[in-house]
């Protein structure tokens, strides 16, 4: 089962910057699929690019406490202008950050942020889908949380920081159980004290002697 959540007010923010004229915000998250799998769930968080707008190397955008990452499980896919574009998309985690200058999404230090950054040629403008950017967490619940971006406006280069809410999410690492000595091992114990203390009281007696 899919269970598919459309954030409106983004997705209409989106609508107006492709066909209403000048930009209002940087990259932006129309959408968030969450799926089952393989006892986890991944999570898909579809990008756009809106118009005025260009991406080139080194632009970025972080998805804040991103709850029970699974390490490697990040992907891209369905990227524009064409698919080979995804091999120029890199993820990297970290606790803190990172943000752009000059804004201040809560950040929780001790859960797992996501980094999509992007390594390759200038796209000279919007009006596309950047792709579909996905990672496994262990958990399907979700919470509101934040999505920042930096990337260029095409008409004259300056940079756009922008931050926006999104889904994240949320849940509780749990340790697994500590594991209980064997009943085997118990009863070994449980013959070898006797004998260690027998050996002790010899030796006593020996050094005595």
């Amino acid at each position: 089962m899919i269970r598919r959540t459309t954030i409106a007010r983004l997705l209409t923010l989106a609508v107006l910057a492709a066909f209403a004229g000048p930009a209002t915000a940087g990259l932006l998250p129309v959408s968030v699929t969450v799926q089952p799998e393989a006892g986890n769930f991944r999570w898909t968080y579809s990008v756009v690019l809106p118009t005025d707008m260009k991406l080139q190397s080194g632009n970025f955008f972080t998805i804040y406490d991103f709850a029970g990452y699974v390490p490697g499980s990040a992907s891209v896919s369905a990227t524009s202008p064409d698919p080979s574009f995804a091999d120029f998309w890199t993820v990297s985690t970290s606790n803190v950050g990172p943000t752009p200058d000059r804004l201040n999404p809560q950040d929780d230090p001790a859960v797992t942020n996501l980094t999509f950054r992007y390594n390759g040629p200038t796209i000279p403008s919007g009006q596309l889908t950047l792709g579909n950017f996905s990672a496994t967490s262990m958990f399907g619940t979700t919470q509101d949380s934040f999505f920042t971006a930096t990337n260029p406006r095409a008409a004259d280069g300056q940079i756009d920081s922008n931050i926006t809410s999104t889904l994240s999410p949320v849940g509780r690492e749990v340790p697994g159980p500590i594991p209980s000595p064997e009943p085997g091992t118990l009863l070994l114990a449980g013959l070898g004290l006797p004998l260690v203390g027998l050996g002790r009281a010899l030796r006593r007696k020996a050094q005595v002697a």
